[in-house]
């Protein structure tokens, strides 16, 4: 009797565990530069375990650059990426059905900056030409930022080689050690580098009315996108990610900046605490409050996009379909 009560409570507890294990779902995700302030979104809704209330296992990879999350992504490697929004409307155009399924940035929050001992002779950026600019990676939104802003200036995508230094300490290091003359960065790589002195900023976009003079209108940045086909066979998994990021995005609508940096790991913080709290408090103004981006912006970014890439100008782009907002309408309720 005994030991029909022992079979029947084990396998009471076998099936208990394989109910769980069946309502938790593992996501591999792909962010280009975890600690920069672009991808604060996905921090926290790791540190405050929303991924796990949500019954996600959410593997995150680093590849230090959005253009590199973009290869994993499309080479398989991870499933879902949190990049810059262009790259759904890139990827249309070569014939791949990526799509964003939620906005994390409203505002682009990259700042173009030169070299503080070089600000007496490169006054703007119409000064780049055959300077070495640092971003974050090639073909990453802090190099089209910068190449747009070239342009913009009256000279051509290609006139100052740009150079790849990552998105974290090395971004730093690149300037002080004199490797790069000036950057397109993002915070708190550029907070650091604007109190030690060492730049001088040309371009700043965490502001809307940054974001305007540069651009001439609102313009997407960071979002939770993925392919297609991923969302057609895991639209559960995908619903639970989207839920996750939309109670990220809530606590931020409220959050203090001191909040954020007790939140966040030391390590974001290069050693200054309260660098980094001005530094947040400098970007909250672009992060999303809805998570959906508006059309004005979605059109500013493929302006953006056909500005520099001469194949872009002939692609037919429906930008409907480069955004999916049946996720997170339902996630903000």
């Amino acid at each position: 009797m005994h030991r029909r009560s022992f079979l029947a409570g084990s396998a009471a507890v076998l099936a208990a565990c394989r109910d769980a294990q069946a309502d938790t779902v593992k996501v591999r995700i792909g962010v280009g530069g975890k600690p920069l302030l672009y991808y604060l979104p996905l921090t926290v809704a790791e540190r405050k375990g929303y991924f796990a209330e949500e019954g996600v296992e959410a593997e995150i990879s680093d590849f230090g650059g959005g253009a590199r999350s973009l290869q994993a992504l499309v080479g398989g490697s991870v499933d879902v990426v949190t990049g810059a929004y262009e790259h759904t409307i890139r990827m249309q155009a070569k014939g791949q059905d990526v799509r964003a399924v939620c906005e994390l940035g409203r505002l682009p929050a990259i700042v173009i900056a030169v070299r503080k001992d070089l600000a007496g002779t490169v006054k703007s950026v119409a000064d780049f030409k055959g300077r070495k600019v640092g971003a974050t990676a090639p073909g990453s939104s802090t190099a089209l930022a910068v190449q747009f802003a070239m342009i913009k200036a009256g000279l051509k995508a290609t006139d100052a080689p740009l150079i790849g230094i990552g998105g974290g300490a090395g971004a730093v290091a690149a300037i002080k050690r004199g490797e790069i003359d000036a950057i397109a960065h993002l915070d708190p790589v550029i907070a650091k580098l604007e109190a030690d002195g060492d730049i001088q900023v040309l371009v700043d976009t965490r502001t809307e009315a940054g974001t305007r003079a540069l651009f001439g209108g609102p313009n997407p940045a960071a979002v939770v996108y993925t392919k297609q086909d991923w969302i057609e066979h895991h639209p559960a998994a995908m619903q639970r990610v989207v839920n996750a990021f939309a109670k990220a995005l809530k606590w931020l609508a409220t959050a203090s900046p001191e909040a954020i940096a007790d939140l966040v790991p030391a390590a974001y913080q290069f050693g200054d605490r309260a660098l980094y709290v001005q530094a947040v408090g400098k970007s909250l103004e672009s992060y999303s409050r809805t998570g959906i981006p508006t059309q004005e912006g979605m059109t500013s970014v493929l302006d953006l996009v056909r500005t520099l890439d001469a194949e872009m100008q002939s692609a037919q782009i429906d930008l409907s379909t480069t955004f999916d907002d049946r996720f997170i309408k339902r996630a903000m309720g």
